[in-house]
C-alpha cells in the first residue's frame, strides 16, 4: 500500500471575503480535520505545512484580473514543489486546503512530471474565465479554467507549462443540474456529470465508468479534487456557496472510494469547508469520516 502523506495548504487567497474587513475561514480546514483525528485514523505520515502569504485584496476592483494573483502564483510554485517531491517518491499526498485555488499547485506539480488527468468532485465547475464572464476575480471559482490554460498568463503559464491539464483529461462530477458553465464544458469535450445524472446512473456505476476513462495509458495517472460544496447544504452548510441540490454523503462516498483506491490515482486535495460556519464541528466530522472510509481496506 502506498504511503499516505498529509500536507496542509491553508491558503484562502482565492476567495472573496465573507464580509468587509474579514477573511475566508477555509484556511482553518486542515486544523479542523486534524482535530477529528484524520492523520491517526488514516495512518498517514506528516508532510508539513506550506504556509501561504497574507490575504490582502487592498485596492482590487472588478476588471483588475484575479485578485491576489502574484501571491497565488508564488504559493502555487511552493505547493507544487512539495507535492512533486512526494509523488516522485511514490507517496500519496492528501492535501488539506484552503480554497480551490490550491488545486493549481497539484496540477503544476503533475505537469512538471508528465501528463495527468483530474477527477473533480465539486458543486460547481469553477470554469469562469475572460471568455465567458464580464470579469474574473476569485481564483477559487476559476481554477479549472486556469488549470486548462484559460486566463491571465501569470497564473495559467507558470514555468512555461501552459496548460497544466488537457481538456480531454478532466472529469467533473457533482455539479448542480443548473450549472451555467456546463454547456461550454460539453462543447470542449470536458466530461461532466450533474447530481441528477449521478443519481440516474447510480453513483457506484458512474464512478466505475469514469474510472475506466481515467485509467487509460495515455496519462500517467490522475489527481482527485474534492470541494466540500459538492455535498448538499442540508449535510454540509459550512461552505462559501451552499447551493441546494447537492450530493448526499453515501453518494459522495461511492465516488470517492472508487477513485482514490485506483492504483492510477496519485493524490487528493480537499477544499472549501469553513470551520467558522460550523460551530459544532459536524462538517469536519463528516469530511473526516468520508476520507477515512475512502481509504479503508475492504
Amino acid at each position: 500500500m502506498r504511503r499516505l502523506v498529509i500536507i496542509d495548504a491553508p491558503s484562502n487567497l482565492g476567495l472573496r471575503p465573507p464580509a468587509e474587513g474579514t477573511v475566508p475561514g477555509c484556511y482553518k480546514l486542515a486544523g479542523a480535520l486534524r482535530e477529528q483525528g484524520l492523520p491517526r485514523r488514516l495512518g498517514a505520515f506528516e508532510g508539513g505545512v506550506v504556509v501561504p502569504p497574507r490575504y490582502d485584496r487592498a485596492g482590487w476592483r472588478p476588471g483588475d484580473g484575479v485578485f491576489n494573483a502574484a501571491a497565488i502564483a508564488g504559493y502555487t510554485r511552493k505547493l507544487a514543489d512539495r507535492i512533486e517531491h512526494h509523488v516522485r517518491a511514490g507517496d500519496f499526498p492528501v492535501v488539506l486546503g484552503g480554497d480551490c485555488s490550491i488545486q493549481l499547485g497539484a496540477s503544476l506539480a503533475l505537469r512538471r512530471i508528465g501528463r495527468y488527468g483530474l477527477a473533480v468532485l465539486d458543486g460547481s465547475s469553477d470554469f469562469r474565465h475572460p471568455g465567458n464572464a464580464d470579469h474574473v476575480g476569485a481564483a477559487g471559482g476559476e481554477e479549472l479554467a486556469l488549470g486548462t490554460g484559460r486566463g491571465q498568463p501569470d497564473l495559467t503559464d507558470i514555468e512555461g507549462l501552459r496548460p497544466y491539464l488537457r481538456d480531454d483529461d478532466v472529469r467533473v462530477m457533482g455539479i448542480r443540474d443548473y450549472d451555467t458553465e456546463r454547456a461550454e464544458l460539453a462543447g470542449l469535450k470536458i466530461m461532466n456529470a450533474t447530481v441528477g445524472e449521478i443519481r440516474e446512473w447510480g453513483a457506484p456505476e458512474l464512478a466505475r465508468a469514469v474510472l475506466q476513462t481515467l485509467e487509460v495509458p495515455v496519462t500517467e495517472g490522475f489527481w482527485v479534487h474534492l470541494d466540500a460544496d459538492v455535498l448538499d447544504p442540508t449535510v454540509m452548510p459550512a461552505v462559501d456557496s451552499p447551493d441546494p441540490g447537492g450530493l448526499l454523503p453515501d453518494e459522495l462516498a461511492a465516488l470517492l472510494r472508487t477513485l482514490v483506491r485506483s492504483q492510477r490515482c496519485v493524490g487528493i486535495n480537499v477544499t472549501i469547508y469553513d470551520p467558522d460556519l460550523d460551530p459544532d464541528g459536524a462538517g469536519a466530522a463528516l469530511l473526516t469520516d468520508l476520507l477515512v472510509d475512502a481509504f479503508a481496506a475492504d
